[in-house]
């Protein structure tokens, strides 16, 4: 991105990158969000053709994991696109896309904490594991999530459409969550209300790590590896906090490398949204053995179907 605002009605000045510059830039970020999503979408379409993951909850958190990545990766990389093609957008379409992206954003640790205490019941209760983590139940709690995240961000919606004039809901703006919600209260209300959701889903991750990690002592193998899927989610909980430090993390670096703005803010955006969508596939595409086994099935039909001859 190649903006500064600092979130309330002053701007700052705007750089902007050169013709070459930005076709690079675009092509690598373009790039990277087709084959990460290609990837994904390949991962979703495993899930949805065969049964025994549609009924395993397990499965199905992974899945809305990966559909919130494919989400916040596609509007991330479409507007960074429009940023440097047709620079500004209409207030009211950039609200929009900040809302889905921001929802996608907000469910992913929310759906890691889920994910964590499925382990947790899992190694921790397998009696009862089927009674608990049902599909229905699961499904209900994806709602839920969702329902969290709504009441995170649209409050922030309403007071923007309730405050701001109609004239500049009708402007064109650089389309930038501090751009569109100005009130420097909405930014410290997003401030806390990310700080409780994250001291939250941590609490989650450290309890059910260190249940596990007692029901490891038993050596058992599923343990072991519930422990590691867990502290793999911490890892990717790690990384999506880099999202709300995003903003600090820009300004340290800018302060320390003052002509290398617009690099430090490309590097970083690609190192904060881009590269963590990489981790869900790990997880459950290459570690989970039945997944992998699945979607191995699934590709080598597809090339055996694309290859042979068709009868006519």
């Amino acid at each position: 991105m190649n903006f500064s605002n600092n979130g309330r009605n002053v701007t700052t000045p705007v750089y902007r990158d050169t013709l070459q510059v930005a076709i690079i830039k675009n092509v690598i970020t373009v790039t990277l969000c087709i084959v990460i999503n290609y990837v994904n979408v390949t991962l979703v379409h495993t899930f949805t053709q065969h049964q025994i993951l549609r009924m395993n909850p397990r499965y199905i958190l992974f899945t809305h994991l990966v559909i919130n990545d494919i989400i916040l990766l596609t509007l991330f990389t479409l507007i960074q696109v429009l940023s440097y093609t047709v620079y500004t957008l209409n207030v009211c379409f950039c609200m929009l896309l900040l809302l889905v992206a921001i929802f996608a954003n907000l469910n992913t640790p929310l759906t890691l904490a889920v994910m964590a205490v499925e382990c947790y019941i899992a190694i921790c209760f397998p009696l009862h594991h089927t009674q608990i983590c049902t599909v229905k139940k699961t499904y209900t709690v994806i709602g839920l999530i969702w329902v969290m995240s709504g009441l995170s961000i649209l409050p922030d919606v309403f007071v923007t459409l309730a405050t701001e004039p109609l004239e500049f809901l009708d402007s064109r703006i650089f389309c930038l969550r501090e751009a569109v919600f100005r009130k420097p209260y909405l930014t410290e209300k997003r401030d806390v209300s990310y700080i409780v959701l994250l001291v939250i889903v941590w609490l989650i991750l450290f309890y059910t790590y260190f249940r596990i990690l007692f029901a490891a002592q038993a050596a058992t193998a599923d343990a072991k590896k519930a422990r590691n899927t867990v502290l793999l989610h911490g890892f990717q909980l790690l990384l999506c906090m880099l999202t709300y430090v995003f903003h600090l993390i820009i300004s340290g670096l800018s302060y320390l490398f003052p002509t290398g703005v617009l690099a430090i803010r490309f590097v970083i955006a690609v190192f904060v949204q881009i590269l963590p969508r990489f981790i869900s596939p790990v997880i459950y595409g290459l570690r989970d053995k039945m997944f992998w086994r699945l979607l191995k099935k699934h590709l080598i039909c597809n090339t055996c179907t694309n290859f042979l001859p068709h009868k006519k």
